[in-house]
């Protein structure tokens, strides 16, 4: 894999965090889990928790609301970055408003088909943060980058970004997830490089 640096004289490209570097067209394959045997018909996508009413939806009912694209750059915390890459879906906000978020709601844990968590401040997916996605530059969701949807929170490291999505539980308080339990940073800004807890 070819690694894009800068030179002398030259100035890095302002799109890459501190200790990243631009994988170019590639993207690399990186899971915690054994990949599941989940497809569109068998998929499925719930919200519960601190919620006024928790709700599930199939493959033909989450594609039924208002779909949204997001354009940027994703940041993985073993330092490559894919800069100018594109996701469609649905906006994370959507999947709330329909549930209805109660106000003492303040975190929650991202769940996948696996058994896979991660814990998200609700501010960080909420307000055109983040979204359920199935297609990644107009084609659907390759199965290793989690198709049929994964969670997408681009301002944070992509290991918050849950593979094979399965829902979110609203809680009241933070509750660490697989990476967070082993080290992991809480919140994972690479701006900040909060990789690991105490950085």
């Amino acid at each position: 894999m070819a690694r894009t640096g800068f030179g002398r004289g030259q100035l890095p490209d302002p799109r890459l965090p501190p200790g990243q570097y631009d994988t170019g067209s590639s993207w690399p394959v990186l899971t915690a889990e054994v990949s599941p045997k989940l497809t569109a018909d068998n998929w499925s996508f719930r919200v519960d928790g601190l919620v006024q009413q928790a709700k599930t939806w199939d493959w033909p009912a989450a594609h039924r609301l208002e779909s949204s694209t997001w354009s940027g750059d994703i940041h993985c915390v073993t330092s490559w970055s894919k800069l100018g890459t594109g996701f469609s879906g649905v906006s994370v906000d959507t999947f709330l408003a329909e549930a209805g978020v109660l106000p003492e709601a303040t975190h929650v844990v991202a769940w996948s088909h696996t058994g896979y968590t991660t814990n998200l401040p609700l501010a960080e997916i909420t307000g055109g943060r983040a979204w359920v996605v199935w297609q990644h530059e107009g084609k659907p969701l390759p199965h290793e980058h989690g198709g049929p949807a994964r969670l997408l929170v681009p301002n944070l490291y992509f290991w918050k970004s849950a593979k094979w999505i399965g829902g979110l539980r609203l809680l009241d308080h933070d509750e660490p997830g697989f990476w967070e339990q082993r080290g992991y940073h809480e919140l994972g800004d690479p701006w900040l490089e909060q990789r690991y807890s105490g950085d």
